[in-house]
């Protein structure tokens, strides 16, 4: 079952079960993906995104409500607090298990090896590669750096 009928039957199973906060969450999934959707139609992609899309809307939309949940833990408002991390376990269902850092270490030394890699310049051709093969398992944020150290010692 792909990602998107996997939503869906969540969404299905939501209001048979009259969850409201988890239909909530799982609305603003079908709703940012109906959106990239819509923008990928207007680039001429007539079939939308793809599951590698889906998987980078969903890190987005985690991301952000853990940013979310931390201003709002700072500001004093645990109740919104505490919500912004109930949407985030919702939508974190449909995400792949995140690497570890051995696997992280692993993944990013393979796509070094993989494109060939020996300066910071190819930074770019390494990301992508990681991004086209883990998208949804690890952050780009964290391995960024981590790639640039690895390129830069060697």
């Amino acid at each position: 079952m792909d990602l998107r009928a996997k939503i869906s039957a969540a969404l299905k199973q939501a209001m048979k079960d009259k969850d409201a906060e988890r239909l909530s969450t799982l609305r603003l999934i079908n709703a940012a993906i109906k959106d990239k959707d819509i923008d990928a139609r207007a680039a001429g992609e007539d079939d939308g995104v793809g599951e590698a899309e889906v998987l980078g809307i969903l890190g987005k939309m985690s991301k952000q409500r853990l940013e979310s949940a931390r201003t709002y833990e700072e500001g004093g408002r645990l109740d919104l607090a505490e919500r912004e991390l109930a949407e985030i376990k919702v939508i974190e269902e449909f995400l792949p298990q995140q690497l570890d850092d051995s696997a992280r270490a692993k993944a990013v030394d393979a796509a070094i090896a993989e494109v060939g890699a020996d300066s910071i310049r190819d930074m770019g051709k390494v990301m992508g590669v990681l991004k086209s093969k883990y998208t949804g398992q690890m952050d780009f944020g964290t391995v960024g750096p981590m790639v640039k150290d690895r390129l830069c010692a060697s």
